[in-house]
């Protein structure tokens, strides 16, 4: 019986090398796709100096009459995410200060850990989620489609006692295709490195902006404004034309 047993793990251990030996291999020839977003030789640096990516996501200075300053990865993301992974961040801000906005995109090399559940970059500023909403943009450049996207709602204290409402929304894009569902996301990607050789190459996209209790209405309003006006700027990649008359979805 105990002989039987250590035949059972020695083959468990086979296996799983062999497999481990046949993932990497299928990792060497797998090849990389295409971005769905711009990508330049964009050099970021750190605060010391240093230089953190020799590329960056290429994002617009201006767009929709909100002007910007870039921001650097945060120390968490180049230490945790892997080093193929490239980044693309500012914070936009138009002259009636009635909204800012936080724009990342965060795109994957080989190594798919690059992304991961977008909940996670809230709970770890300390903020709650309170309602999670699928939505519809109504895009109108290079033409007219529907872009889905992903709405979180989220609210911080602050020490005063003052409530902080946050509108979170983002969707993932690679070189021919867009979803807001990461199961979606996740299958495609497999399905394309088993069937064609090809590692696609995804990146989720976030946009964030706050306001107090009671302007989440219009807040969302100017958000959906000012995305159908930067997002044709650095996403290479349309969804499938819409009717002109098709309404417009959002909220929650």
């Amino acid at each position: 019986m105990k002989g039987g047993k250590w035949v059972v793990i020695a083959l468990a251990l086979g296996m799983m090398a062999a497999t481990a030996g046949w993932l990497g291999e299928l990792r060497e020839r797998v090849k990389l796709g295409a971005p769905g977003v711009k990508v330049d030789p964009l050099e970021l640096y750190r605060p010391d100096g240093g230089l953190v990516k020799p590329r960056g996501v290429v994002l617009p200075a201006e767009a929709g009459g909100f002007g910007s300053r870039a921001l650097d990865p945060t120390a968490g993301e180049l230490t945790g995410l892997p080093e193929d992974t490239t980044f693309g961040r500012r914070y936009y801000t138009n002259g009636n200060n009635r909204l800012a906005v936080t724009l990342t995109v965060v795109l994957m090399g080989r190594d798919h850990t690059s992304i991961h559940q977008p909940q996670y970059c809230l709970y770890a500023q300390d903020w709650t989620v309170t309602n999670t909403a699928r939505i519809v943009l109504r895009m109108e450049r290079p033409y007219a489609y529907g872009l889905p996207a992903i709405r979180l709602d989220a609210t911080l204290p602050l020490a005063n006692g003052q409530m902080v409402h946050g509108i979170y929304i983002y969707w993932f894009v690679c070189g021919d295709k867009i979803t807001a569902e990461e199961g979606s996301r996740l299958w495609s990607m497999w399905k394309t490195v088993l069937g064609k050789g090809v590692t696609e190459r995804w990146a989720y996209v976030s946009y964030f902006a706050t306001c107090l209790p009671g302007g989440e209405s219009a807040t969302f309003e100017r958000l959906q404004e000012f995305i159908k006006a930067s997002v044709p700027e650095f996403q290479t990649v349309a969804g499938a034309r819409m009717d002109s008359a098709a309404p417009e979805r959002g909220g929650k």
